[in-house]
């Protein structure tokens, strides 16, 4: 342990603590702006970039980035002295010389760092002026906006994409004045091999990177009196909502945003849980069929457009082994493009479907056309869960007290199995309680699955299912599904199914989700709401889902039928390793 003092206060902390951790210890603030510390998922971001965290530690004649100083035994530290104060006000100022002010008109205006610390620091004028950067704009994803004149080389979408997601799309590239963190040869993100989790977005101080907006084009759909416009929300969408209208993290807030939903003007408000309904039975009946003949296992669940486009680029060798159910928004736009269309006596070419989602990766699965229906878009727009909060502001709606209201029928009835697709560990347990009673015949009383739940990277359960034991793998955050998968690929793993989701937590904490940097707390109390929602479910098997079986009867026909493989099932194609 070591010993110091930080403004007068005795501090014991273990050797190798940081400053800043020391002076959190004792509930001393010193400001930050690059770094960024997720305890659940082991990331630091330490680059010292910013230098807006400095101190004045006794005997050194230099001021020291607190962020990466280590504690020593019996030093002594001023973080609120006159000298450390000017300090990082000045590197703030500088960091503004070069930063657009369009803070009234910013996407990330009041949530942006910099802007936060600036008023702070009680920065009310722009003290240095000269040169400023400008950079080529990228929206060609359809997914991820780079405002490249707004980045203040934090690095901390750098280290969320090479160490968490050990994807390598993002470095600091060009050097003095022109150093900007950008794909190599400033490519466009489409041309890199970006999955679009916007894992980048959700760490980014400023708005140097945001998701694409479709506000605007959703806007504009709905006041069209020609076009039925229909919605579908996640399952994470409800218990994230809440906080952009100061309501206590993990809030459960579906009622309210259906009514919110309506009164924007969706002509139909349904639940994308009735769709993941749909992949488990699918999904169960594809596990099955290759579990009793033969087929190539372990079969990975495919409702991640991110992990998809991951294992196309790094693992081609392994698309054999997903899944080939899409995920389950996309099977809804296939049903109400369809079944539902017809259910209502509407021309499909006159329904729009706008996707709700936790998801930035799902704007950019919207276009890949080995999803298109019939030449068509199965889903026209997909807006976060940021964009649905901005819409209710500008709406004028009271959110906390509107009434709780339900969804449209038929698609609008789901199960408990559903609800918990929006945390990892979730798709894989409502897959085991309809695949356990298939093969067994047998109802399953207990349905829940602990050894698969929890924010643990890496988990493995194994279930007996009529006498034969079941390996399960469940990976989330892409650092750790390429472990996984390279487990597999190197015959070093023996499972029969694996989840994979691209985010750290799920869905929970998609890229799209409202800001908490960092604050993982945040995202358990997401996912400790979806499980009582699932438990509050009368319902919890998605094969048991009444709308389910009729949507079967009545238009599709047997699970995995030629129809079904039409509508809900897609395949993979490799991508170069760029």
């Amino acid at each position: 342990m070591i010993h110091l003092t930080i403004n007068g206060f005795k501090v014991t902390v273990p050797e190798g603590t940081s400053i800043l951790d020391a002076a959190k210890s004792i509930n001393v603030n010193i400001p930050t702006l690059c770094y960024l510390n997720l305890h659940d998922i082991k990331m630091v971001n330490r680059t010292a970039s910013c230098r807006v965290c400095l101190v004045e530690v006794e005997g050194r004649r230099n001021l020291a980035p607190a962020c990466v100083t280590e504690a020593a035994e019996g030093m002594a530290v001023q973080t609120n002295t006159l000298r450390a104060t000017k300090a990082r006000r000045k590197m703030v100022e500088l960091l503004l010389s070069d930063h657009p002010t369009d803070c009234l008109v910013c996407e990330k205006n009041t949530q942006c760092q910099l802007q936060l610390l600036a008023a702070e620091l009680g920065i009310r004028k722009i003290k240095y002026k000269g040169s400023m950067s400008h950079y080529k704009k990228d929206s060609s994803s359809g997914a991820i906006y780079r405002n490249l004149d707004k980045c203040i080389m934090c690095r901390r979408c750098e280290t969320m994409c090479n160490e968490v997601q050990t994807c390598g799309i993002l470095s600091a590239v060009d050097r003095g004045f022109e150093t900007v963190v950008s794909p190599a040869f400033g490519l466009p993100m489409l041309e890199t091999m970006c999955t679009f989790c916007g894992q980048c977005v959700a760490v980014c101080p400023t708005a140097a990177l945001t998701q694409v907006s479709n506000v605007d084009a959703v806007w504009q759909v709905l006041s069209d009196p020609e076009i039925h416009v229909f919605v579908q929300t996640a399952p994470a969408i409800r218990v994230a909502l809440g906080e952009k209208f100061n309501m206590e993290p993990g809030t459960s807030v579906t009622g309210k945003m259906v009514a919110a939903l309506r009164r924007l003007g969706f002509n139909k408000v349904f639940d994308t849980d009735f769709a993941a309904d749909v992949t488990i039975v699918e999904e169960a009946h594809e596990f099955i069929d290759r579990l009793k003949n033969g087929g190539r296992l372990p079969i990975l669940t495919s409702c991640c457009p991110s992990w998809v486009k991951f294992i196309e680029h790094q693992f081609p060798d392994l698309l054999d082994i997903p899944s080939t159910c899409k995920s389950p928004h996309m099977m809804f736009g296939a049903i109400a493009k369809t079944y539902l269309a017809e259910k209502l006596d509407i021309d499909p070419a006159k329904i729009v479907v706008v996707s709700i989602m936790p998801c930035i990766a799902k704007k950019y699965e919207i276009i890949r056309p080995d999803l298109e229906m019939r030449g068509q878009k199965s889903v026209d727009f997909v807006l976060t869960t940021r964009e649905l909060s901005d819409m209710i502001m500008e709406s004028g709606l009271d959110f906390k007290n509107l009434p709780e209201e339900d969804f449209d029928d038929p698609l609008g009835k789901s199960t408990g199995a559903s609800v918990i697709f929006g945390t990892t560990g979730g798709v894989i347990e409502a897959t085991l309680r309809t695949a356990y009673e298939w093969l067994t015949g047998e109802t399953l009383s207990n349905v829940e699955f602990h050894d698969v739940r929890g924010l643990e990277g890496l988990k493995e359960a194994s279930v007996n299912i009529n006498g034969k034991e079941i390996k399960i793998g469940v990976a989330h955050g892409l650092g750790n599904a390429r472990t996984l998968l390279t487990s597999i690929q190197t015959g070093e793993a023996n499972y029969h199914a694996i989840e994979i989701m691209a985010c750290p937590g799920g869905c929970i904490d998609g890229g799209g989700q409202p800001y908490h940097f960092g604050n993982m707390d945040i995202v358990k109390k997401r996912m400790d709401a979806l499980y009582r929602e699932d438990r509050n479910k009368e319902i919890r098997k998605s094969h048991d889902n009444p709308a389910v079986q009729t949507l079967y009867k009545e238009y599709i026909g047997e699970i995995g039928s030629e129809k079904a493989h039409q509508l809900f099932h897609t395949h993979y194609t490799p991508r170069e390793k760029i």
